[in-house]
C-alpha cells in the first residue's frame, strides 16, 4: 500500500468518524440519526417571517432575505432601474438582449409574461438541463473514423427538451419520460426521444465485458443522482459511502436498473441496415435512446467494485435513506424505470424539488443557496438561508405544480430579485460574499448568450427553433450556440475558452475564468471581427448619429456625453467597423448588472 493511499485512507477514515450521518455503535449507518440531516427532511411550507420593512416584502421568500438582512443589521439595495431590469430579466428568460423598441416601454410584470410565452425560453433554460445531462454528440475514446459509437441525431433529444420547457411540462413529468417515456406512453413516439436523457452517454468499446458495462452503469447512476437528488451515490460502488448513509448494496440496486436496460438505436428511416436486435447498423440513420433488455437481472454486490468477484446479489430499488431506513424494491418484471422515476419525484422525496429549485435560483442570481449544487450530503455546504429554500420548494410542488416558469415568474417578480447590484461600500465591508443578498450579483454571460447576443445586436441571428447541430466556430452559422455540436472527443475551442463544462460527466455548474486569452480571441479572432462589420453596417449618419445608434443596438440607451466624446475622438483616427467591434469587446455587453 503507498504512502499516498494510506494518508488518503485514514483521512477517508477520520472523516467517517465525526460524519453527522454515521452510527457509531457497530451499525453502518444510522438512518433514524441520517433523517435529522437538513436535506433529508421533506420540505414544509414555513410561515413567512416577521420583518421591520414589510412594504419590501413582494414574494414570500422576500421575508426570509430581509429578516437575515435585518438580524446582521443590513439592508437590501433600491431596486434597479427599468433598463437595467428589462435587459436583466431578458437575459435570464430568453438568453438574449431585449427586443427595446417593444419591450421599454411596458410594465415589468408584462415584460415577464411575453418572455416567459418566448419560444427561446426553451433555449434559454435546456442549456442549463443539458449541462446537468452531459449531454455530447460523440464519445472521448473513437479509433479513427470509427462512427459506431456516436449520436448523429442526438440532437432530437435536444428539442424535445427545449419544446418540453416551452410547453412548461411540469418538472416531475419532464423527469418521468427521461426515464421511461415508452413505458407511460407507448405510442407517443414524439414522447420517445426524451429516452436519449440516458441514451446518449458514454459507450465504451469492448461493450460486451461485464467491466465495461460496470462502468456505463456507473455513469449513469452519478449522472442521475448527482443531477436530480444532489447525492454521490456512485461513491458507494467500491465500499459503503464513507459521508453519507448509502450503502453498497444502494449502489447495485440502481446500478441493476441500468443494467436492465440496454442503449438503443431505434430506426428513424425506413429500409435502413438493420442489426437482428433491431438496432440500426448506421447510427445516422438511428433515434438514440433505451429500451428494456431481453431480461431484467438483479446486480450482485462486486467486492471493491471487481468484476470479477461477485457477493450477493440485490434486488433493483430505491435508496434506503430516501425509503425512511428500508428500501423500497422495484417490480422483477422490467427494469424498474418507471418506479424508479415515481420515487424520485413523490412529494416524501425531500431532495428533488429542493435540488431543482437550487440550481433555478442560482442561474437567477449566480449564486445557488446551496453552492454544492451536486452535493446535498454531509461534505457539501449548508444553504444560506435554509427556510427560504424548504419553503420555496414546498410551494414549487405544491402551488406551482412543479412548473419551472411558475418558479421563474415567482422569483423575477420579487424584490430580491429586482435589486440593484450597486457596490455600498457599508455594506461589502459587513458582508463582501453577498451571502444576504442584499444587491444583485453582477454577472457575466455564458459563452452561449454572449456568442448569441454578438449575432442578435448586428441583426443577423437565425432565430429558428430546433434542429441539427453546427459547428459554432463556423463564421457562416448564425444559430443560436445551444445548438452548436458538443464533442466528448474534442470540445469546440471557443467553448472551451469560454469555460464550457466537460461534457463527459455531470456538471454541477458552470466555472468562470478571465484569462488573456480570451480577450486576445475578442480583439482578434474573425467571428468578432465578422460582427464588428455587421454592426458598423447599420451605423449610418454622421459620427454623432453612428455612435447613437450603435449605443441604442448594443445598449438600449443613448450614450453619456462622455461615452459620445470619447466615441467622437475614437473616430478621427479609426473606423467605424473598429469602433463597433471595441463596443461589442466592452463589460457593459458582456456583464448583467
Amino acid at each position: 500500500m503507498s504512502f499516498l493511499f494510506r494518508q488518503l485512507s485514514l483521512g477517508y477514515l477520520a472523516a467517517a468518524l465525526v460524519s453527522p450521518l454515521l452510527a457509531g455503535d457497530g451499525e453502518p449507518f444510522d438512518y433514524v440519526k441520517a433523517q435529522d440531516f437538513w436535506s433529508f427532511k421533506v420540505p414544509v411550507s414555513i410561515p413567512e417571517k416577521p420583518v421591520k420593512n414589510s412594504e419590501w416584502v413582494r414574494k414570500p421568500h422576500d421575508a426570509f432575505v430581509l429578516a437575515r438582512q435585518e438580524e446582521a443589521g443590513l439592508s437590501p439595495n433600491p431596486a434597479a432601474d427599468a433598463h437595467t431590469l428589462l435587459r436583466r430579466v431578458s437575459f435570464d428568460l430568453t438568453g438574449l438582449p431585449p427586443d427595446w423598441e417593444s419591450m421599454r416601454k411596458l410594465p415589468y410584470e408584462e415584460q415577464i409574461d411575453i418572455l416567459l410565452d418566448s419560444p427561446h425560453f426553451g433555449e434559454r433554460w435546456a442549456r442549463l438541463w443539458l449541462d446537468v445531462a452531459r449531454f455530447a454528440e460523440d464519445q472521448a475514446h473513437i479509433v479513427g473514423s470509427n462512427g459506431a459509437l456516436t449520436y448523429p441525431n442526438a440532437y432530437r433529444y435536444r428539442d424535445w427538451v427545449i419544446h418540453a420547457l416551452n410547453d412548461n411540462l411540469p418538472y416531475d413529468d419532464f423527469l418521468r419520460h427521461q426515464l421511461a417515456a415508452d413505458l407511460i406512453d407507448p405510442k407517443n413516439e414524439e414522447m420517445h426521444f426524451a429516452l436519449g436523457f440516458m441514451g446518449l452517454g458514454p459507450k465504451y468499446y469492448r461493450r460486451g465485458d461485464l467491466a465495461v458495462m460496470a462502468d456505463e452503469w456507473e455513469d449513469r447512476v452519478d449522472t442521475l443522482t448527482r443531477g436530480v437528488l444532489g447525492l454521490t451515490v456512485s461513491c458507494a460502488r467500491c465500499h459503503d459511502h464513507f459521508f453519507d448513509p448509502i450503502p453498497t448494496s444502494d449502489y447495485y440496486a440502481l446500478a441493476g436498473v441500468f443494467a436492465s436496460t440496454e442503449m438503443f438505436n431505434k430506426p428513424m428511416v425506413e429500409d435502413c441496415e438493420m442489426k437482428p436486435d433491431g438496432n440500426t447498423k448506421k447510427p445516422v440513420d438511428a433515434d438514440h435512446l433505451v429500451r428494456e433488455a431481453k431480461a431484467v437481472k438483479d446486480l450482485p454486490v462486486y467486492e471493491r467494485g471487481d468484476t470479477t468477484a461477485p457477493g450477493e446479489k440485490v434486488a433493483r430499488g430505491f435508496l434506503t435513506v430516501l425509503g425512511g431506513g428500508e428500501r423500497v424494491s422495484f417490480s422483477k418484471e422490467n427494469s424498474g424505470r418507471l418506479e424508479l422515476a415515481n420515487e424520485l419525484v413523490s412529494p416524501t422525496n425531500p431532495l428533488t424539488a429542493r435540488v431543482w429549485v437550487n440550481r433555478v435560483w442560482g442561474e437567477l442570481f449566480g449564486q445557488p443557496l446551496v453552492s454544492t449544487t451536486s452535493n446535498f450530503g454531509s461534505l457539501g455546504e449548508r444553504p444560506t438561508h435554509p427556510e427560504l429554500l424548504d419553503d420555496l420548494s414546498y410551494r414549487f410542488m405544491h402551488d406551482g405544480k412543479w412548473s419551472l416558469k411558475w418558479l421563474v415568474k415567482e422569483i423575477v417578480l420579487s424584490a430580491t430579485y429586482r435589486q440593484s447590484s450597486d457596490l455600498l461600500e457599508e455594506k461589502v465591508e459587513e458582508d463582501v460574499a453577498n451571502t444576504f443578498l442584499w444587491r444583485m450579483n453582477r454577472r457575466r454571460l455564458p459563452v452561449e448568450m454572449w456568442r448569441d447576443s454578438l449575432f442578435a445586436v448586428s441583426g443577423d441571428l437565425d432565430r429558428k427553433i430546433g434542429g441539427p447541430s453546427f459547428a459554432v466556430s463556423d463564421l457562416k452559422a448564425r444559430r443560436r450556440a445551444v445548438y452548436a455540436q458538443v464533442s466528448r472527443l474534442q470540445l469546440d475551442p471557443m467553448l472551451a475558452l469560454f469555460d464550457f463544462p466537460d461534457p463527459n460527466l455531470h456538471s454541477p455548474g458552470r466555472s468562470e475564468t478571465t484569462t488573456p486569452i480570451q480577450k486576445l480571441f475578442v480583439m482578434n479572432h474573425p467571428l468578432v471581427v465578422a460582427r464588428g462589420e455587421a454592426l458598423a453596417a447599420g451605423m449610418q449618419g454622421s459620427p454623432e448619429e453612428a455612435i447613437d445608434k450603435a449605443y441604442a443596438m448594443l445598449f438600449g440607451r443613448s450614450p453619456l456625453e462622455e461615452e459620445r466624446n470619447l466615441g467622437l475622438e475614437y473616430l478621427k483616427g479609426n473606423s467605424r467597423k473598429d469602433y463597433a467591434q471595441a463596443l461589442l469587446a466592452s463589460n457593459e455587453f458582456s456583464w448583467l448588472d
